[in-house]
């Protein structure tokens, strides 16, 4: 087994954009801003390099991207085309190596270091790769190579887009140093407004800091950023990805204030989400709700249990106290959601569901209860 693996990340240029510019030629070389119509309350959901010079990005308000880009097109979302041209892609990957480990619709990891046809250079894969997802889609992808994770996905949006860039071995600590922080893996806005804060600004001031250091700044992160700024990246290429949880998440065509619409709401996430945990035959701890009001601020509430959340009833029995801890009834929500998390494995589900069989079917608690303030559960910010 050679010591050094070789990791090629593909990422789809603008995809979802690039997919309408393909179908429709009339709208090639144009903005194109794939999402909710700028008079509605959509958002963003893609869009090509074109709007893209204007300051338009993925999850911006679609009002607020008509604002900067008034000449776009807008096109609502075919999500069932995007999924048809990702498996022709999923399944090309799998032409050259079993190892390929989706991100997205649009992303991959893939491990070459032993591939399919048996070529030593994973810079002459990734470029017959790129060159195949022309051929067979008309689309263009841009790519990384590397000898780990994370710097292979860095390297794939290095040149973008139709570009692709190789991180090896003896240049990644020249690389990592004038990295800005904000493109190191797990570094969000919040993190990286903090690493500035102290003076960590590329992956050279960080690598000036010991992981004690780190860990005090940034908790269990810190070293983990401590090894990301040597290039350090242990974590496999994994072709079957577990998920971690199972949600519903519904952006309101108007915002509502009314607690009684908001129960309306969630009743049918939760239905959402107990059909596909009952489907799964899986169950989680962690139940979290999430809520997005007017002004576009985000919070969630969650509660674990060691019981788990099974069922409909499951979720009604803890929600009215997630509810109650936030301003929902006082405040316009724009966006609700439930989801379940921390799932665990079908047998402990079989037996969980086992030992419920012969005890009746609980009365389900509406989310309009009001909850004692003892019941206050919080979550932190998730990437």
């Amino acid at each position: 087994m050679p010591s050094v693996r070789k990791i090629i990340h593909v990422d789809m240029d603008a995809f979802f954009a690039s997919v309408e510019q393909l179908d429709r030629p009339e709208l090639r070389g144009l903005p194109v801003i794939v999402g909710g119509d700028p008079g509605s309350r959509g958002v963003v959901a893609a869009c090509s390099y074109q709007a893209r010079v204007f300051g338009v990005h993925s999850a911006m308000p679609s009002g607020r991207a008509h604002q900067l880009c008034p000449q776009a097109v807008f096109v609502k979302p075919r999500m069932e085309r995007y999924r048809e041209i990702s498996r022709e892609i999923m399944a090309l990957f799998h032409r050259y190596t079993p190892l390929v480990e989706p991100l997205s619709v649009d992303e991959a990891f893939l491990d070459v270091t032993d591939n399919q046809l048996g070529e030593p250079s994973a810079t002459r894969v990734a470029e017959l790769i790129r060159a195949a997802i022309r051929a067979g889609t008309g689309l263009t992808a841009s790519a990384g190579v590397s000898y780990n994770k994370f710097l292979a996905k860095i390297a794939s949006g290095h040149r973008k887009p139709d570009g692709l860039t190789v991180i090896p071995p003896d240049q990644a600590p020249s690389f990592l140093a004038v990295l800005p922080i904000g493109k190191f893996y797990g570094v969000g806005r919040v993190t990286e407004r903090k690493m500035r804060e102290h003076g960590i600004r590329t992956g050279a001031d960080l690598l000036r800091h010991s992981p004690q250091e780190l860990v005090a700044l940034f908790g269990k992160s810190g070293r983990f950023f401590h090894d990301m700024a040597r290039g350090i990246d242990h974590r496999p290429v994994e072709p079957v990805r577990v998920r971690k949880s199972i949600g519903s998440e519904t952006t309101l065509a108007t915002d509502i204030r009314a607690l009684a619409e908001v129960d309306a709401v969630l009743r049918q996430q939760v239905l959402e989400v107990a059909e596909v945990l009952a489907r799964k035959r899986t169950g989680g701890r962690t139940l979290t709700l999430k809520i997005r009001y007017g002004d576009f601020t985000t919070i969630t509430r969650s509660c674990t249990t060691a019981q788990g959340f099974f069922d409909i009833a499951d979720i009604l029995a803890c929600l009215p106290q997630l509810v109650a801890a936030t301003e929902v009834g006082r405040r316009p929500v724009r966006l609700v959601g439930v989801t379940v998390g921390n799932l665990c494995d079908e047998r402990e589900a079989r037996q969980r569901r086992i030992r419920q069989l012969p005890l009746p079917f609980p009365e389900p608690v509406t989310t309009t209860a009001t909850a004692p303030s003892t019941g206050r559960h919080g979550q932190g910010d998730q990437k």
